[in-house]
């Protein structure tokens, strides 16, 4: 590759952000993945929902905010598009009336990616998606976890399905996909079905911090417990767009009072750069209760996030395989 990537986002200054097809990020839109280290992919589904449908249309809105997203982040200074070639890859098949096919299908799509040395991050979707991500990236070494969201969705069943929204993370577990003593929930909150919703998660040795620990111990104490509990093994970044509070996230499937502001997520992630992240995820975004897109806007500045420390992280094992002159 040369030193700088080939594939860049459309340049605002030659072309409109408001003119041509939407991508992600405005990046090529390519369906090779030949000489791709990030691809930004769809995964529209939400079969796997208990309430409110919709999100399968996330990817699409979430496409159409990301118009706005620019080139360097503005704190970090992380310029992924320099670091990287960044494409959007289209979205996962799936089959809208077939639950496990689509999971399937899913895990198929990533493993192409990853076998070809694509790091992935996605757009969903309800968060079942993470499921059949990790199990098509997943090549023996299990992964930690920072995992945003109200939910801990750790549950064994709902309504008799072992394989839904509220479930995954308990299957990548059993699967041994990710180390559950390598993963941290930040912002759990709300009601909960009964006494030991999230009992799973301590049980199994995760990192908790509900919002009320999140208060008490600060933003820069929480990045720092992340840092910790990932320490050195690939880690990949699933956000629920729930793990917001619902001013910033109204669009979403089940909106949960008193979470993160799009302020903390930000600087989470951030702090989350010299980490070895691997990949990532943003779910449950519902365009039909947000028409105005704001939602979906926030969801792609989290993946913007998300892509810096990635880029980062690539750009860092690039370095430390290339010999010295």
């Amino acid at each position: 590759m040369n030193d700088v990537p080939k594939l860049q986002p459309l340049d605002a200054g030659v072309v409109p952000r408001f003119a041509e097809i939407a991508t992600f990020m405005r990046t090529p839109r390519v369906t090779s993945p030949q000489g791709v280290d990030v691809g930004l992919v769809g995964v529209p589904f939400d079969l796997g929902t208990n309430f409110r449908t919709g999100a399968r249309q996330g990817p699409a809105q979430i496409r159409e905010m990301s118009r706005i997203i620019r080139r360097v982040n503005a704190t970090s200074r992380i310029a992924p598009f320099r670091l990287c070639n960044v494409a959007d890859m289209g979205d996962t098949p799936i089959d809208p009336f077939d639950l496990l096919k689509s999971v399937d299908l899913i895990t198929k799509f990533v493993s192409t990616l990853t076998d070809h040395g694509v790091a992935p991050i996605c757009a969903g979707g309800d968060h079942t998606v993470t499921l059949p991500i990790l199990r098509g990236m997943f090549r023996g070494e299990p992964f930690s976890v920072v995992h945003f969201d109200a939910h801990a969705d750790t549950l064994d069943t709902l309504l008799g399905s072992k394989i839904n929204h509220a479930t995954p993370f308990r299957r990548l577990v059993e699967e041994g996909i990710i180390d559950p003593k390598r993963t941290i929930q930040i912002g759990l909150r709300g009601t909960r079905f009964g006494d030991d919703d999230i009992q799973y998660g301590y049980d199994v040795g995760m990192r908790i911090v509900t919002m009320d620990d999140f208060e008490e111990m600060g933003r820069k104490a929480v990045i720092a417990e992340a840092r910790r509990v990932c320490g050195n093994g690939p880690t990949y970044i699933t956000f629920d767009i729930d793990g917001l509070d619902p001013v910033f996230c109204i669009g979403t499937g089940v909106p949960e009072p008193g979470g993160l502001s799009m302020r903390d997520a930000q600087v989470i992630i951030r702090g989350l750069q010299g980490l070895d992240i691997v990949g990532g995820d943003v779910c449950e975004v519902l365009p039909l209760a947000d028409p105005s897109g704001h939602t979906a806007l926030n969801a792609a500045n989290l993946m913007f996030e998300m892509l810096c420390v990635l880029a980062d992280s690539i750009a860092s094992r690039k370095k430390q395989r290339t010999p010295p002159r």
